[in-house]
């Protein structure tokens, strides 16, 4: 018989009488262990798959040794920067030797769903209550639209407001034809000029 276990935030297939590194437990050497979260009990014919957790799912371990794993080199490092960081890491273990894979009776069962309550039955037809409803929701509705028309038209308002303040395209017709004017004038005197030197 075997069994998938959750333990440390991982997953094991364990059998009886294995030796399996978890991460640390609390407890002393020769403590029992049990297992509450059982993902799958099984063996050569069948499976029992929970949902998350078998309801009747037992494994039971014993501490075998507190110790720790190999050590790993954990190192940083960042080229044309001068920078190195060299650390060393040894993991915190716990070495657990399966005792007891079984469905035993002892968990307790997972409480059925209560059924929904059931509603009063009502003597009238679906139809009439429907359109007693309907004359409330549209008297809501035109209590509501008022107000909402009155904040659109003052928006609206500013709006037209800043468009008529923005507008200064006949300033530049001015200024053109300003410039025409003293070309004319400039070419008159010109004239004047040269009129008066042929005298």
């Amino acid at each position: 018989m075997y069994a998938i276990i959750e333990s440390g935030g991982k997953q094991y297939r364990v059998a009886e009488g294995d030796l399996i590194n978890l991460e640390r437990l609390q407890g002393e050497i020769g403590e029992k262990v049990n297992f509450d979260r059982v993902l799958l009990v099984g063996d050569e014919e069948t499976a029992h798959l929970g949902t998350p957790w078998v309801e009747r799912g037992q494994v039971v371990g014993t501490i075998a040794d507190q110790g720790k794993l190999g050590k790993i080199i954990v190192f940083k490092f960042k080229r044309r920067k001068g920078y190195r960081r060299r650390k060393g890491h040894r993991q915190l273990v716990t070495t657990v030797r399966i005792e007891k894979i079984a469905l035993g009776a002892k968990a307790k069962p997972q409480a059925d769903p209560e059924p929904p309550a059931a509603a009063p039955p009502t003597t009238e037809k679906p139809e009439a209550r429907k359109a007693d409803s309907e004359p409330a929701k549209v008297a809501v509705k035109k209590a509501t639209k008022p107000a909402s028309k009155t904040k659109v038209s003052a928006k609206k308002t500013v709006k037209k407001k800043t468009v008529k303040k923005k507008t200064a395209a006949p300033t530049k017709t001015n200024s053109s034809a300003s410039k025409t004017k003293t070309s004319k004038k400039k070419t008159t005197k010109v004239t004047k000029k040269s009129a008066q030197k042929k005298e």
